[in-house]
This record gives structure tokens, C-alpha cells and sequence, in this order.
């Protein structure tokens, strides 16, 4: 399957006021961002750890009403912070209020002091997997039960490159991987997730492959080995309290030569 490339913007809910934020919701859009992610966590992840955050799913809502051709999704939801039910409607809500444009991002979890502080079981890396494995055959279940349904069949975005676990839940669930690291590590799980697929009977062309490249420079010729890799979506990150876009230029302008007849 030929994907085209997209770059995505995880605009990193911390440190702003919601106004910056909401502005530079618009300003993504309208520079031509294919995706736009928030994260969900209770609380910063660099700065101050005090300092300000908002909530993801109230969040996404918001963006669903204010946007009107991007993409939007998490990067990606905890599973432990919802029952998957709930979270099944919640996603299927925001589909339905952005015209389905949703993306359901969606990992184990890591941060323990979302989990301390907000009175959630922290367990082990293992349970976590395990739990969010057995939540995602419920969020479809959901889906297609409830009423009414999702305006479309969700992408599931899943993060990660355990190789005995995580990986394998990609390839049973995910429309979407999300890979971390440099492109000899990327090169390497994605023949992993190939295997898996193979294993589970999965045709590994039905996921995207994405990487994160918010801590690189500008794309050279890494990104174009990324891409000969297979991967298709990029994204880059901001943070508060400026939100910078200039990465987001940079990426854009690369991706539009690289489609350019």
C-alpha cells in the first residue's frame, strides 16, 4: 500500500494558558498539519512539574469544534485512566463532533505520578501491557454496539517497540504504530512488527508506520531513511509557554517537496 507522507504536531498541553493553545491549534491547521496530539497526562513532563496542564479528552473535544480538516488524537491516551467502555464512547463522541477525524491514540501508561496522584493502581510494565490488551477487544466491541456508531471505523494508534509484548498487540490492533529512536532501531522493530503480523495473520501493509523526530534537527538524510524504512507519518512536538511552530515549518516544507510532481 502506497501511503502518502504526513507530518503530525503533538502540541504539548503545558505551560500555556488554554488561549495560546487554541491559537496555536489554528495556526497548525492552517499551516497545513496533517494531525494534531495532545497528550494525556495530569501533569508536566519537563519545566516546572507543578506547573500548568490540561486535560486530554476535554481537550480533544475542544479541538474537535474548533477545527475542520485535521486529524486529531492523543499521543497517546493511558488506558489505565478509563474504564475501556467509557473510553470507547468518549472516542466515539469526539468522532462524531469532529466529523470523524479522530484518532484514537492509545498506549499502557508510564508515568507514575498521574497514577499516585490520581489514586490509580500503578502495577507493573507487564500488567499494564496486558490490560491494555485486553481493553481494546472492548472498545471495538463498544463501538460497534453503540448507538450512534462511529462515523468511521477509528484508527487505533499504538505506541511502543516491546518486542515480545507490545508488538505483538500492534499487529492484532493498531491501524497506526508510533516508533521511537533512531532509524537503525526503527528499521529493526518494524521487521519485529512484520513478524508478528505473519504470526497473528495480519497483512503488516495495513499499518502505518510513524516515529516521533521532535528531538532531531531539520529532515536530512535521516528522515529520508525513515521513509525508504516505511515510515509515512512524522511528528513533531511543542511545548509551552511559547509553542514554537518553526519545526512544523520546516517539516511541512519537506514534505510538500517530497510530493511535489
Amino acid at each position: 500500500m502506497t501511503r502518502p507522507l504526513r507530518i503530525a504536531l503533538q502540541i504539548q498541553p503545558q505551560h500555556a494558558p488554554y488561549a495560546r493553545i487554541r491559537d496555536v491549534v489554528a495556526e497548525a491547521e492552517d499551516l497545513g498539519a496533517d494531525v494534531l496530539f495532545t497528550w494525556d497526562h495530569f501533569f508536566p513532563l519537563s519545566g516546572d512539574p507543578d506547573g500548568a496542564n490540561f486535560e486530554c479528552w476535554t481537550t480533544l473535544a475542544a479541538w474537535a469544534e474548533q477545527t475542520e480538516r485535521v486529524e486529531i488524537g492523543a499521543l497517546v491516551t493511558c488506558n489505565s485512566y478509563r474504564n475501556p467502555d467509557l473510553l470507547a464512547d468518549m472516542a466515539r463522541t469526539v468522532d462524531h463532533v469532529s466529523d470523524g477525524r479522530l484518532v484514537l491514540g492509545i498506549g499502557a501508561g508510564w508515568f507514575e505520578r498521574d497514577y499516585v496522584e490520581y489514586g490509580y493502581d500503578f502495577g507493573t510494565a507487564g500488567s499494564r501491557i496486558a490490560d491494555l490488551a485486553d481493553a481494546l477487544p472492548r472498545i471495538k466491541a463498544r463501538w460497534e454496539r453503540i448507538v450512534p456508531p462511529p462515523t468511521r471505523e477509528i484508527p487505533v494508534l499504538i505506541g511502543g517497540g516491546g518486542e515480545r509484548k507490545t508488538l505483538r498487540v500492534v499487529a492484532e490492533h493498531a491501524t497506526v504504530w508510533h516508533a521511537f529512536g533512531d532509524v537503525d532501531t526503527f528499521r529493526h522493530k518494524s521487521a519485529v512488527l512484520d513478524r508478528w503480523c505473519a504470526e497473528v495473520g495480519r497483512d503488516p501493509g495495513d499499518i502505518e508506520r510513524s516515529v516521533a523526530v521532535g528531538h532531531s534537527g531539520p529532515p536530512g538524510a535521516d528522515a529520508e531513511a525513515l521513509v525508504a524504512a516505511g515510515a509515512t507519518l512524522f511528528t513533531v512536538d511543542t511545548s509551552g509557554p511559547e509553542h514554537d511552530l518553526d519545526r512544523l515549518r520546516t517539516w511541512l516544507r519537506w514534505r510538500d517537496a517530497h510530493q511535489r510532481p
